[in-house]
């Protein structure tokens, strides 16, 4: 199993610095609606949650 996995997505709750993914466990899907994926685009990562936007009081 990975254990360093790169994410780009620094919008990701889960998104540390290093281009890291912090989650605990990651889930990606087929996008399309096919039983096998072809290519990296035809994937999705369902463990992507919205970071909150920073308030700066």
């Amino acid at each position: 199993m990975a254990t360093d996995v790169l994410c780009e997505v620094d919008s990701c709750t889960y998104w540390a610095s290093g281009n890291r993914c912090d989650a605990a466990k990651i889930y990606v899907v087929n996008s399309r609606n096919t039983d096998e994926a072809s290519n990296s685009e035809e994937t999705d990562c369902k463990t992507f949650e919205k970071k909150e936007d920073d308030v700066i009081s």
